[in-house]
């Protein structure tokens, strides 16, 4: 190891980071990252203060804008900031809640029961990585106001007018730093998301988001929900059938903790679950969900052992079996609660475990007595899911029992594998169709590229049954050539290529099929795209060929700019590619597959806005036509390329 720099290297190189600074210079560790994710928390932590009044009991509206420019306004008609000088600082307590780190009424000093914001971080964190930040406080009758940029102080807190002495409240208006976030424009539909989650899980309180960027399409929504998580339930079930009219609703305090669950079963095969702590999701669970589980697994198990259900031959149904078809809230209010890391993905706290637990066992036990039928309707959906779920092992077995996969023994007879055995290097093509499969075999690389070419589409996995769908000849192809297995025995160590990368063609058809390939792997290969291995290939959609020379151009507005480049006359050959079968080998290779030139999209999705996207998957892709038709009506201004 070189020596060259141990003489630079004394007591003036450790640097002390004061005030704001640390959080500047490593933002990450306060908001997870720099990109449109850590963008949105910065909205999320101040409305996560106002929220906290809420549920103090002190705030009934929160109203949050998109300005122009990107700017956005927070205002709720809670107590408002303390404006009072801070013993400690001597400065005004609103002053030191934006200045200074682990500044905040949620230590133990009995302004708040529970709250979001557990760390005190939230708002002078927003104020460290914003441009500027303006705070107005209304309390005595009068408007107070304070100006910072980049989290320094701009101005002592002063008046700036009055308001009605019977009103309080806090305004705060902010620019994210755009030299610290990669993009710094808000998606609307993210923060609409995020903002009607948090209206249902504080029951009563209303929401109104608005965007004022374009001054001729502003849009305005209010989240107001007064039957809170009963409602949300409700909202994500839009699009199946449930099995039973009621949504099924347990409340209770145990050992300081309330516990709020609502949850109904339908008549699909896919589990919805989500779980909260003082209104955050945590999308990793932890012990609020294992309480929640193990009370409904033991609960229905006692139920049917004791009404005859089951026989006493029978084993007892697995969690697994009796949450098919459950779409379930669980929510929270803990007062210290153990989130890991300040994005609280996972509860530790082992005292939530046997609250949950206590709850619901105690009101889901009333409830079945009192509502025999609606509990044999589950318990014998539960039956049927095990006899389903006997008969998947059993064909899972069938993809279990082939050697390795990287000697190439059990692999699907369609797929032409890649020689490298580094599955780091390697990617596969899942290619709609013998035809483009001929020529993406004859175009690919042989070393790291394999195709699979699927004949017509695949089973749609979000109207089937585990055992129908492991009995699936395309899906069984996929899940033998991934490597990874599915559900329980799924480990993506074993994943055999870096890239999986649906090649399909640009047209309506092959919409439908990469959709078909997408829910599959959402519902049974989730960590696939959580770890950022699936892709969607980008083939042209016109050939231009002018005097030789040869364009291709991947959207109608670029056809336009080259066009426009080399001349509109009656030299232009233009063809529009249907299909990828239209393409020769050269030319797929050169379009689509080679890793130089060609386009891909990896395919992403935020855990935070999962139970919207588990509504999109069902509304696409379930037995309900109507929300689907809402859907497409929707959403046909943003249809492109269809093939009419």
């Amino acid at each position: 190891m070189s020596n060259n720099n141990s003489q630079n290297y004394g007591g003036d190189q450790i640097q002390i980071l004061e005030g704001l600074e640390a959080v500047r210079n490593t933002p990450g560790m306060y908001i997870g990252d720099t990109s449109l994710k850590g963008l949105h928390h910065l909205v999320y932590e101040i409305v996560d203060n106002a929220v906290d009044e809420a549920l103090a009991g002190a705030c009934s509206t929160i109203e949050v804008e998109i300005n122009e420019g990107d700017v956005i306004t927070v205002k709720d008609n809670g107590r408002g900031i303390p404006v009072e000088i801070n013993t400690k600082t001597g400065r005004p307590a609103v002053e030191v809640v934006f200045t200074v780190l682990h500044a905040g009424g949620k230590f133990g000093g009995g302004g708040y029961q529970v709250s979001g914001g557990l760390h005190g971080v939230g708002a002078s964190v927003v104020n460290a990585l914003s441009e500027w930040l303006e705070v107005k406080v209304c309390r005595y009758g009068k408007i107070h106001y304070q100006r910072y940029e980049r989290g320094q102080i701009m101005n002592d807190l002063e008046v700036i007018g009055t308001c009605d002495t019977d009103f309080t409240g806090t305004s705060i208006t902010f620019k994210a730093d755009a030299t610290i976030f990669e993009d710094t424009v808000y998606n609307f539909d993210t923060m609409s998301t995020m903002l009607r989650e948090t209206a249902f899980l504080t029951r009563g309180l209303k929401i109104i988001f608005r965007d004022n960027r374009n001054p001729e399409d502003k849009k305005e929504k209010v989240y107001h929900y007064e039957g809170g998580i009963k409602e949300f339930v409700t909202y994500l079930n839009k699009g199946k059938t449930p099995l039973f009219e009621q949504v099924i609703y347990c409340e209770g305090t145990k050992e300081d903790i309330y516990v709020e669950v609502a949850f109904q079963h339908n008549d699909s095969y896919t589990e919805n679950t989500y779980a909260f702590v003082n209104n955050l999701i945590t999308p990793e669970g932890g012990t609020h969900l294992e309480g929640f589980k193990r009370a409904l697994t033991k609960t229905f198990n006692d139920y049917a052992r004791a009404n005859k259900l089951l026989k006493e031959s029978e084993q007892n149904l697995s969690g697994e079996d009796i949450r098919e078809g459950l779409t379930a809230i669980i929510s929270v209010k803990v007062k210290k609660p153990q989130l890991e890391g300040q994005t609280k993905q996972k509860l530790g706290n082992s005292e939530a475990r046997t609250a949950v637990d206590s709850v619901v066992s105690e009101h889901l036990k009333y409830f079945l007595e009192q509502n025999p039928q609606v509990a044999k309707i589950i318990c014998e959906k539960s039956i049927l899911a095990q006899r389903a779920r006997d008969a998947a092992r059993k064909a899972r077995d069938i993809t279990r029992s082939r050697k390795t996969a990287l000697d190439g023994n059990g692999l699907p007879g369609k797929l032409a594998d890649c020689s490298d055995k580094n599955p780091e290097n390697c990617e596969i093509f899942i290619v709609e169709g013998d035809s483009a499969g001929g020529s993406a075999k004859t175009a690919r690389s042989r070393a790291t590229q394999a195709i699979l070419p699927l004949r017509g589409k695949i089973l749609n996995v979000e109207k089937a049954r585990i055992d129908k769908i492991l009995g699936n000849a395309e899906i069984k192809a996929m899940i033998t050539a991934f490597g990874t297995g599915i559900h329980d025995d799924f480990d993506i160590e074993k994943l055999r290529y870096n890239k999986i990368i649906i090649m399909t063609d640009a047209d309506v058809d092959g919409a439908h099929i990469a959709t078909l390939l997408l829910t599959f792997m959402y519902r049974f290969m989730p960590m696939l795209i959580k770890e950022g291995h699936v892709y969607l290939a980008t083939p042209p959609l016109f050939q231009i060929t002018k005097n030789k020379t040869v364009w291709y151009a991947y959207t109608d507005e670029e056809l336009a700019e080259i066009l426009t480049e080399i001349g509109r006359d009656n030299n232009n050959k233009i063809q529009r590619y249907k299909g990828l079968g239209e393409m020769d080998a050269d030319q797929l290779w050169e379009t689509t597959m080679d890793p130089k030139t060609r386009i891909l999209k990896k395919v992403q999705y935020d855990e935070e806005l999962k139970s919207e996207i588990d509504l999109t998957f069902t509304t696409l892709m379930g037995d309900q036509v109507e929300p689907r038709r809402e859907f497409i009506e929707a959403n046909a201004k943003f249809a492109q390329n269809l093939d009419i």
